[in-house]
């Protein structure tokens, strides 16, 4: 293996899961610090992608989530050929696999899956007890090296514009990320959030509502049942919410991708947990609090649920929600 190999990773596709990639990457820099490393995801993680120092560049991936276009891969992975000692395959699917082999990447590392016999040439055995463990699985990929939770970067400037922009005060308001692109059954209801929202202001806290275009709908919904929230939700670019989230002095979000940002940048979260399990896909900090109810339908990792009762979420109280962000408000910062 050259000293200063190159390395392409096939990047996952959700927000949260590319965060947790980190573990992956950083694990690689550490056992190959010369080692230049590109990942090859959709156009939207550049951002995501450029606050993680171990990456040298992103690489749009030219197509749509789900299709197979078996000749477009063969076409894109053969104008990769010639550029990488290496790839590492995040997703487990048949077809994420083709790129790597087209462009004949003599070592392709990745986990079974789909039954990938010979598009890998390094299949590395996933344990079920990691299965669903998703930041350790990626980790597993580098067969060695020290597991580090991930830690994104922070633009202050493009922060301090955006402060200012949204008339809010560093670490004098709550972000509240109460979206879920996965589907309803880990949203954590409206009017939940919107008691919450109102607990959070008469304490003399601030409250921002961040998440996509795709979350405006709910995020909407509760700014109108607790006025005075700020509702920036497909408002901001993913960097702009990153910058936000890292300065806030509180996070509160159900199982999402800017959970893990939050983790991700430092800030404190409390993670509402409904239909997934809080075991296998945890922020990566330790200063959590993570709330779950323990029922016996849950985790069902559904979209939707299929009870048609929701009760991991409907019957998961305000109080408690509260007072688990009471507890990390009175927890010092780190240094």
């Amino acid at each position: 293996m050259a000293e200063s190999p190159t390395i392409l990773v096939i990047g996952p596709r959700w927000v949260g899961d590319m965060v947790m990639a980190q573990c992956l990457f950083a694990a690689l820099k550490e056992k190959h610090p010369n080692a230049a490393i590109d990942v090859l995801a959709p156009a939207w993680a550049a951002p995501l992608v450029k606050r993680m120092p171990e990456i040298r560049c992103q690489i749009d991936f030219p197509l749509m989530p789900g299709a197979l276009e078996f000749r477009s891969r063969g076409r894109f992975g053969r104008l990769l050929r010639g550029r990488y000692d290496m790839a590492y395959v995040l997703p487990g699917s048949w077809k994420s696999a083709l790129i790597p082999f087209f462009a004949r990447i003599p070592h392709r590392v990745g986990n079974l899956r789909e039954m990938r016999y010979g598009l890998l040439t390094d299949i590395v055995p996933l344990p079920d007890a990691v299965r669903r463990r998703t930041a350790r699985a990626y980790f597993g990929l580098a067969r060695g090296g020290t597991f580090r939770a991930p830690k994104l970067t922070v633009d202050t400037a493009n922060q301090a514009d955006l402060l200012a922009r949204f008339g809010l005060e560093a670490k004098r308001f709550v972000a509240l990320m109460p979206g879920a692109e996965f589907g309803p059954a880990k949203r954590w209801p409206s009017d939940h959030y919107a008691e919450l929202v109102r607990e959070m202001m008469d304490k003399g806290l601030g409250v921002a509502l961040l998440g996509s275009k795709n979350d405006a709908e709910v995020t909407g919904e509760i700014a109108r049942l607790a006025p005075g929230a700020i509702d920036l939700a497909g408002r901001t670019k993913l960097e702009d919410a990153i910058d936000l989230i890292a300065a806030a002095k509180l996070a509160v979000s159900n199982d999402s991708g800017l959970m893990h940002v939050a983790a991700a940048v430092g800030t404190p979260i409390v993670a509402v947990y409904g239909s997934t399990s809080p075991e296998n896909t945890p922020p990566l900090t330790d200063r959590s609090e993570l709330i779950w109810l323990h029922l016996s339908c849950s985790p069902c990792h559904k979209k939707v649920c299929p009870l048609g009762h929701l009760n991991c979420l409907k019957t998961l109280d305000v109080a408690r929600v509260a007072a688990a962000a009471d507890r990390l408000l009175k927890v010092p910062a780190a240094a």
